[in-house]
């Protein structure tokens, strides 16, 4: 089936209604008539839904203003992509930034829609694309940020992860296989040891597994966040060599859930509701039919043994003589001249190549034993920090409200202020991560962060106010698991004090004395952009 919702489907919702009129990827063909015409003259479903296809966001809290969301598979970009980007974001002077994201890609921020048709020429012209990374579609594809480079990762997955891009996208030009999906797919494999890509939050994930003697993947299925529901993957009893068929799975699952996934529930239509209902065994032959030939049954164990690394800091590589570096970003936030930079960084130490992590962070690899020394004294590191402090440096947040309408708080700079506001106060014997969300829609991924804040409205001295409902819990790495909410209805002005608590009690802090360093490691800045 391809374009089409199911004919098994009992009754459309309105956005099973609008696919099943236009797919959502014919707004390609409509691009320069939009840029012509304005945005306000764009049909309310075009503008506000079919172009998600192509990446493009109406954001209403800044109307005129468009996100653009890219696919950067495995999060890695060459310098030379990272300065089309800068140079895109530059042209729209303070509204123009770019965020890095919890799935290793890239958002742009500021864009209007007349530019978009010139903006995606100069992305064809050096291979970058934003296709298919909205809406009912596939996400951004993860994996490890050091793959290829990482002295103990198992399986380097850098190729598979663009054959399954392609084959998802069409080469990056769009696939009408896979444009009609219940709802967003993720999709995640993992090459190293320390669950770099948190496989258990992810629709379908491949992790590192030897079965009789052989290196492979066992596989995961059906993890998901969503405002109902949240569910960690569940083993699929599968095991593919790390080579093609990783693609074919892929595929095959894909059709599966495409064809069948339950489509009149919005809130039911991830994968898992499809596997309840079904039965895991079920599920498991249908895909089994649809890849057309026997799927071999899991290895007894994974090989995902290591607690998690966030990668920040000098390591050295698997490659004799070269190091990469591990960048704090702080919330992910770029500015169009931090991008330039970053660039220029890339290609004058390293070999031009920048990772994205999942973290929101950046790092250069491939940079010599003997140009290490020059690259740490450079003025970038002194607002991205290879030393950042105890809960800066592992702090994660999604847009929030500056951007997003559904967002209910204010994130980035918030959780900024109040991690360098406890810094200040607090020693910590090790980092403590802290995700910010601004909506039950998990972007910011709280219920994975040892402590998650999900934003809401409370009502404090009979007035509604910002706050948070509090997770705790959440474990990455070996035996990963997802944390539960122990306290709702927080106002954002009380959390100072409740995370202050929070931290004494459970993660060993301590108040700090008046004579105490502050905490912070180089390169703090007092805002983002």
């Amino acid at each position: 089936m391809v374009g089409t919702a199911p004919k098994s489907a009992q009754k459309l919702n309105k956005f099973e209604k609008f696919k099943a009129e236009k797919d959502g990827l014919a707004v390609k063909a409509d691009l320069d008539r939009f840029a012509a015409m304005g945005w306000e003259a764009v049909d309310e479903t075009d503008l506000n839904q079919r172009l998600k296809w192509l990446g493009i966001f109406f954001r209403p809290v800044t109307p005129g203003k468009f996100m653009l969301r890219m696919r950067v598979p495995n999060g890695i970009l060459s310098s030379q992509k990272m300065r089309v980007l800068a140079e895109v974001v530059k042209r729209y002077g303070e509204d123009g930034s770019a965020d890095i994201t919890t799935r290793q890609n890239l958002q742009l921020r500021g864009i209007h829609l007349e530019d978009i048709p010139d903006i995606f020429r100069r992305f064809e012209a050096v291979g970058l694309t934003s296709v298919q990374s909205g809406m009912d579609n596939v996400r951004n594809i993860t994996g490890s940020p050091v793959a290829g480079i990482d002295a103990h990762e198992l399986i380097d997955t850098r190729g598979l992860i663009r054959l399954v891009q392609d084959m998802i996208t069409g080469n990056g030009q769009g696939n009408a296989a896979f444009t009609n999906l219940p709802r967003k797919f993720n999709i995640a494999i993992e090459g190293g040891r320390d669950n770099s890509v948190h496989a258990e939050i992810n629709d379908v994930a491949f992790v590192p597994a030897y079965r009789e003697g052989q290196l492979g993947f066992n596989v995961l299925v059906g993890g998901f966040f969503s405002a109902r529901r949240c569910e960690a993957a569940i083993p699929l009893d599968g095991w593919v060599p790390p080579d093609e068929t990783v693609v074919a799975l892929c595929r095959a699952i894909l059709e599966v859930y495409r064809d069948h996934g339950l489509r009149a529930n919005r809130q039911k239509a991830r994968l898992m509701w499809l596997i309840d209902e079904w039965g895991l065994d079920r599920f498991r032959q249908a895909v089994v039919a649809a890849l057309g030939r026997d799927l071999l049954t899991a290895a007894p164990k994974d090989e995902l043994d290591w607690d998690k690394r966030d990668h920040i800091g000098v390591h050295p590589q698997k490659q004799q003589g070269l190091n990469f570096v591990g960048l704090h970003v702080p919330v992910g936030r770029l500015t169009a001249g931090q991008m330039l930079d970053l660039a220029r960084l890339a290609e004058v130490y390293g070999d031009g190549e920048l990772r994205l992590t999942v973290e929101q962070n950046v790092i250069i690899p491939h940079i010599p034993d003997s140009r290490l020394g020059a690259f740490l004294q450079e003025p970038l590191l002194q607002t991205f920090s290879i030393q950042p402090s105890a809960l800066t440096r592992s702090l994660v947040s999604c847009t929030g409200a500056q951007f997003c309408n559904f967002a209910l708080v204010e994130t980035k700079q918030r959780a900024i202020a109040l991690a360098r506001q406890l810094d200040t106060q607090l020693t910590l014997p090790q980092a403590v991560r802290i995700h910010w969300t601004g909506c039950p829609n998990s972007c910011g991924q709280p219920q994975v962060a040892d402590i998650g804040l999900m934003g809401t409205k409370v009502r404090k001295e009979g007035k509604a106010v910002e706050g948070v409902d509090i997770y705790m819990g959440g474990k990455v790495g070996k035996e990963a698991q997802l944390g539960t909410c122990v306290q709702k209805g927080v106002a954002c002005d009380d959390l100072p004090k409740v995370l202050t608590d929070l931290l004494i009690a459970h993660f060993g802090a301590q108040p700090r004395s008046l004579g105490d360093h502050n905490g912070h490691g180089p390169g703090t800045v007092t805002a983002i952009p």
